[in-house]
């Protein structure tokens, strides 16, 4: 049975990862940092490995006998320094494709970003449709993938990406979790009033993909898209949300390019305030719930045989329950 590293495997993603390569009976290491918080993992068989990705000595012992690399650590922000982002996803990812092409891993996948097309799509953008990064985050994103690719063809590794939407599911406290306790407070607006088509990506769907990706004969020097295969818009995916969990719907929109223009302006002020912290409002987020960001993913279907296979209700179930549970909301007033 093959091993199995995911880099980032405290987090949202990589604990997912990790539970269903477990799940399948893989030996999984997990590559932590020494100061990562670790409660994803309790109670799981995973074998932590600390190291950084930003040092590669601290990557490559680790990687001794390992079949499979999912390349899952980064930083995944719609704020921060192109100098960072280049940091830790460019340098970082060659550093992880280093480490695995000396230690003879087989194969790499890497978890890329649907980010790296940009917005403002006229149609479901499919894999071959030109990038068209915007922001520093899918500026990084795309020149790591690029790399990689580049790397594989002069190296014995193989190179498969994984280009997620828009990611939620229990668990998820960087998107769905902020999501919610806004909706909750009544500190939410669409954009256009919530007309524009998103990409939602249930855990469980993308980790299949991935699972799937890491296998399969024909994935090697291929990116693919990965979404839920939803026409959706952001009204129809948060009211699914609101109606399951008995919240008020949002009641305020905002035009798009209103808000753009504020997202600019608020950007500017943390600019100059040399701001670590992101703003309330930024053009990235405005332009994902604005602006159609839709994808294909007639390609995972056709080549790996994917199929989202946890369906928009079940997924809005799951979701909503981890969310009560975690704020106690039958018994509180929260």
């Amino acid at each position: 049975m093959s091993k199995i590293l995911i880099t980032g495997a405290n987090g949202f993603i990589g604990s997912h990862l990790v539970k269903r390569f477990l799940s399948e009976g893989y030996e999984v290491l997990g590559l932590v940092r020494k100061s990562s918080d670790l409660k994803l993992l309790e109670g799981t068989d995973v074998i932590l490995k600390y190291g950084d990705i930003t040092d590669y000595e601290s990557l490559n012992t680790h990687l001794a006998g390992v079949d499979v690399v999912i390349h899952n650590a980064g930083l995944a922000s719609d704020w921060g320094s192109l100098e960072l982002f280049r940091r830790i996803n460019v340098e970082g990812t060659q550093n992880v494709a280093r480490a695995a092409a000396n230690n003879s891993v087989t194969r790499l996948v890497q978890m890329s970003t649907t980010a790296l097309h940009g917005f403002e799509h006229t149609r479901a953008v499919e894999e071959d449709d030109a990038p068209n990064p915007q922001f520093n985050y899918s500026l990084s994103k795309l020149e790591a993938e690029q790399w990689l690719f580049d790397f594989a063809s002069e190296s014995d590794l193989e190179i498969t990406a994984i280009r997620p939407g828009n990611v939620f599911g229990p668990d998820d406290h960087t998107f769905i979790e902020k999501y919610l306790v806004a909706i909750k407070s009544g500190k939410i607006a669409y954009i256009n009033h919530g007309r524009s088509l998103t990409c939602p990506t249930y855990i469980t769907n993308l980790v299949d993909a991935v699972f799937l990706a890491a296998f399969h004969e024909s994935a090697p020097g291929e990116a693919f898209l990965i979404t839920d295969g939803l026409e959706i818009n952001w009204r129809e995916f948060t009211e699914a949300l609101t109606e399951k969990l008995s919240f008020k719907k949002p009641a305020l929109s905002i035009p798009l390019k209103p808000a753009m223009h504020l997202a600019s302006f608020v950007e500017k002020l943390f600019y100059l305030f040399n701001s670590k912290t992101p703003p309330f409002i930024t053009r990235y987020r405005v332009l994902n719930g604005g602006t159609d960001y839709h994808f294909s993913i007639a390609k995972a279907r056709r080549v790996l045989g994917f199929e989202p296979l946890v369906n928009l209700p079940t997924a809005v179930d799951e979701t909503a329950e981890w969310f009560r549970v975690k704020y106690n909301l039958e018994n509180s007033n929260y």
